[in-house]
C-alpha cells in the first residue's frame, strides 16, 4: 500500500506547492515539509528546489516521481485485478484516446480486436492530450493513445501508427488542387482545434519549424469538433489542417479536396502509451499486439 508521505510526494509534484499540498491533503504545512525532509534523507539527495521563487522537481526528484506513479497505478490495477477475482467479475482496462486518433485511428482497430478477443473488456476515456496524461498519472486510465506532443519520459511508448497531417478545403474552391507555398494561405479563414488539442499542437509545430506563426493567418476561427469543421470547409467557409486518416472518406467521395503545399510535408505518430517499468507490462503488450494485428 501506499505510504502517507509518498501520497505527500506525488500530490507536491503535482501541485508544486507546499500550501496548496497541505490544503488537498487536509494536513499542515509543516507536515508536508516533514514528509518531503524524510524522502529526501532516505534518498540522499533533494526533491525539490526553488529557481526565481519557483517549486521545481530535481532530475533524483523526476525520478522518484516516475517510480512512484507507476508504483500507485500498478496498485490501483491490483485492488481492481483482486476485487474481480474474488467477486468472479470481467476486467476492464481502461483506455484513453484523443479524440482525432480515438475516432478516425484506433477506434475501428480497437473495434475489431474486441470481436476477435472477447476475453479483453474496454472502457474509453477521451480528452485532450494533456488530460489523458494526467488521468494515466492519477491511475483513473491504464494506458493510452495519444497524437499531441507531450514528453515521453515516465512512459513506456509504442508507435500505433504514422499519420500525415494535410491542408483541406471545399472541393469548387479556387485553390482546390493547387501547388501553392504555406503562405499563400495566410489570407484564409483557418479553422482550427482548440488549444490542448493533439491536432493543433502539431500543425503549430510545424509552423514553428517553418518560421511561420499561427498569428500569421489573418482569420481563424477555434472550432471543438473536427465534424463541424469538415462541414464548414466543405461548404467554402475556409480552410483546415487535419490527419489524412479523418478525411479519407470525404477526400474519395468528392465532398471536400486537398491542397498541395510545397515543402509541408508532416507526418506525426500515434502513440501507445502507459507508465514506464508496470508490474503490468506484459497484459499491456499483450493488448497492443492484439491491436497490430
Amino acid at each position: 500500500m501506499q505510504d502517507f508521505r509518498t501520497k505527500t510526494f506525488l500530490t507536491v509534484c503535482k501541485t508544486l506547492n507546499y500550501t496548496r499540498a497541505a490544503k488537498e491533503l487536509h494536513i499542515t504545512q509543516p507536515a508536508v515539509s516533514q514528509h518531503i525532509a524524510h524522502l529526501e534523507h532516505a534518498y540522499g539527495a533533494p526533491l525539490f528546489i526553488y529557481e526565481n521563487r519557483k517549486l521545481k522537481l530535481t532530475q533524483a526528484g523526476r525520478m522518484l516521481e516516475s517510480a512512484f506513479l507507476t508504483m500507485a497505478h500498478d496498485e490501483a490495477i491490483l485492488h481492481d485485478r483482486i476485487r474481480a477475482l474474488t467477486s468472479h467479475a470481467s476486467i476492464d482496462l481502461k483506455i484513453g484516446m484523443t479524440l482525432t486518433a480515438g475516432e478516425y485511428v484506433v477506434a475501428p482497430a480497437l473495434a475489431e480486436a474486441l470481436v476477435k478477443n472477447p476475453d479483453f473488456r474496454v472502457s474509453v476515456h477521451s480528452g485532450d492530450t494533456e488530460r489523458l496524461l494526467s488521468l494515466l498519472k492519477e491511475g483513473i486510465i491504464d494506458c493510452a493513445f495519444i497524437e499531441g506532443i507531450f514528453d515521453a519520459t515516465p512512459y513506456a511508448k509504442d508507435r500505433f501508427s504514422e499519420e500525415e497531417l494535410i491542408c483541406i478545403c471545399a472541393p469548387d474552391a479556387k485553390i482546390a488542387h493547387a501547388y501553392l507555398d504555406l503562405e499563400d494561405l495566410l489570407h484564409e479563414q483557418l479553422f482550427i482545434r482548440e488549444a490542448g488539442s493533439g491536432t493543433r499542437a502539431v500543425f503549430e509545430h510545424a509552423l514553428t519549424e517553418r518560421n511561420v506563426a499561427l498569428s500569421a493567418f489573418d482569420n481563424q476561427r477555434v472550432i471543438e469538433s473536427l465534424n463541424i469543421i469538415k462541414i464548414f470547409v466543405a461548404k467554402g467557409l475556409g480552410i483546415s489542417f487535419v490527419y489524412r486518416s479523418a478525411v479519407k472518406d470525404e477526400l474519395a467521395n468528392g465532398t471536400l479536396a486537398r491542397v498541395p503545399l510545397k515543402r509541408f510535408h508532416v507526418h506525426h505518430d500515434i502513440s501507445f502509451v502507459h507508465l514506464r517499468e508496470s508490474a503490468f507490462e506484459q497484459e499491456f503488450k499483450r493488448f497492443f499486439a492484439i491491436l497490430e494485428k
